[in-house]
């Protein structure tokens, strides 16, 4: 009774017309900047926050909270569509999204995600208020070894994700692990592997690997080809909305998208990120329909599970957040700004003596994500238009918002000769039919992982045997031993490789 209590006084703050504007801004917003690559929430949410000194606190972050989980939307727009992910935890969409779209069903794949994202974003609201309290408590367990064993979990994952070889899997995520190394160690203060380049003391930014090795790689592959072979989608759109076989097939990978998502953006440290790709793993393990299209090449539940997972994940990461004062991820890291600003002390003294912040942000999120879903839907058939657009004059315009959306993020023009290169290196993997999504994985988890290794050799005096002696920590490396075997086993060896013909 006290949830239908206090869900109903969130309502009553957040259906007030002052705070429905600002979510309603937020939402349009977050999904500009989703579909305009490499501008991503971090930056929007830090350009925008001295704005918000004006606005009452609860319009404040019910509008900085819009435009992160409208980005969740928008960045499956450009992934599914040109190949480029605008968000981090889109990068697995472009797998079969994009793949959709070059078979002349975008409008199924765009649909899939807007219905997807909708269902996991009401659950995960619902959870949020729920469960916030002992969802807490489990987030608690996780120290610095847990969060290491988590991340090789994902990483192993990652290597039975990825279609073609797994040699080639494997190298992608040691090359990832590698990039992520370059930049300032965070214990000595040394600049590491940065060639004595001032700019590369801070290391290499996502933005800057995702789009030269998604975005201008697939350009240049593109414009490598005779004009009269080269991929132009016009005249080959077929259908708008998913068919009755489409949503038979997206339905139980939604629900296990979202429950997997719900559970994982609970924990620090990329939340939503992780979940889109163990969604997606969980997907490739799950038997394929007859008839159903494989990974790889366009299958509707590649798209509908990784999109479902993300935005779960981007609701329940308000968790931590909100109960305990630790941000899980950057987008959070703002909003505790925010929430300093207005002399809010973030932490589980907010849900008793600031109920009507707490509890109008949580029905605000289901509200938003009501007005993503009718945002977005009529416009797929817009979006779409963007395919009709002659690549003459979509690719410079492809490559010209990228150089904007990179220069944008440290006004450096450094950055921008970085992604022409790592367009090369994204060209070259083409050629060699190399999947670039682990390396991504590997790049963005390489980090943190270091963090967490180092963190937890500090506090147990450097013995090893910490990652086996704590029971949560041992379970999961358990689980990617076991994983790692299973893809290993000779039947399963052969199995993958008939899943995945490398074309």
């Amino acid at each position: 009774m006290d949830l239908i209590a206090n869900l109903s006084l969130g309502f009553g703050v957040a259906f007030t017309p002052i705070n429905l504007l600002y979510c309603l801004v937020g939402c349009i917003l977050g999904t500009l900047i989703g579909v305009l690559p490499g501008i991503g929430p971090v930056a929007t949410i830090a350009m925008l926050l001295p704005a918000t000194y004006a606005l009452p606190p609860v319009s404040a972050l019910i509008m900085l909270a819009g435009i992160y989980y409208g980005a969740q939307y928008g960045g499956s727009t450009t992934a599914i569509l040109v190949n480029l992910p605008g968000e981090s935890s889109s990068v697995v969409t472009t797998i079969d999204g994009y793949q959709m779209a070059r078979k002349g069903r975008a409008g199924p794949a765009l649909a899939a995600a807007g219905l997807g994202s909708f269902f996991a974003g009401s659950v995960g609201t619902l959870i949020l208020a729920a469960f916030a309290p002992p969802l807490t408590e489990l987030a608690f367990k996780f120290g610095p070894a847990e969060y290491f064993s988590l991340m090789i979990l994902g990483l192993v994952g990652a290597v039975v994700l990825a279609s073609g070889s797994l040699l080639k899997a494997i190298a992608m995520i040691v090359l990832g692990l590698l990039l992520g190394l370059i930049g300032t160690d965070v214990n000595s203060g040394v600049a590491r592997f940065s060639f004595d380049i001032p700019e590369l003391t801070d290391g290499v930014g996502f933005v800057v690997v995702a789009m030269g090795v998604f975005g201008y790689g697939e350009i240049i592959s593109n414009l490598s080809q005779p004009e009269d072979e080269r991929e132009v989608f016009t005249a080959k759109v077929e259908g708008l909305f998913p068919t009755k076989e489409d949503f038979k097939n997206m339905l139980p990978a939604v629900i296990r998208g979202t429950a997997l998502g719900s559970l994982l953006g609970v924990l620090p440290g990329g939340g939503a990120l992780l979940a889109a790709f163990a969604a997606y793993t969980l997907e490739k393990k799950t038997k394929l329909r007859p008839g159903e299209v494989p990974f790889g090449q366009g299958n509707i539940r590649g798209v509908a599970a990784p999109e479902s997972a993300n935005n779960a994940g981007a609701q329940t990461s308000f968790i931590p957040l909100l109960t305990l004062g630790i941000p899980p991820n950057a987008v959070m890291a703002l909003m505790v700004g925010a929430m300093t600003i207005h002399n809010i002390q973030p932490g589980p003294q907010v849900m008793t003596s600031n109920p009507e912040l707490f509890w109008g942000l949580i029905a605000s999120m289901w509200i938003g994500n009501l007005m993503l879903v009718i945002l977005n839907l009529p416009l797929i058939g817009m979006w779409i238009k963007l395919l009709s657009v002659p690549y003459r004059f979509l690719f410079p315009a492809i490559v010209l918002f990228c150089a904007i959306g990179v220069f944008s993020t440290n006004n450096n023009t450094f950055d921008i000769w970085m992604v022409a290169a790592f367009g090369f290196v994204g060209y070259m993997f083409v050629k060699l039919g190399v999947e670039p999504a682990p390396l991504l994985l590997g790049f963005i988890l390489g980090p943190m992982m270091e963090e967490n290794l180092r963190r937890a050799l500090l506090l147990s005096r450097g013995d090893w045997t910490v990652f086996g002696t704590r029971p949560l920590s041992a379970g999961l490396l358990a689980a990617a031993a076991m994983l790692l075997v299973i893809v290993l086993l000779p039947s399963i060896k052969s199995k993958r490789e008939e899943a995945f013909v490398e074309e």
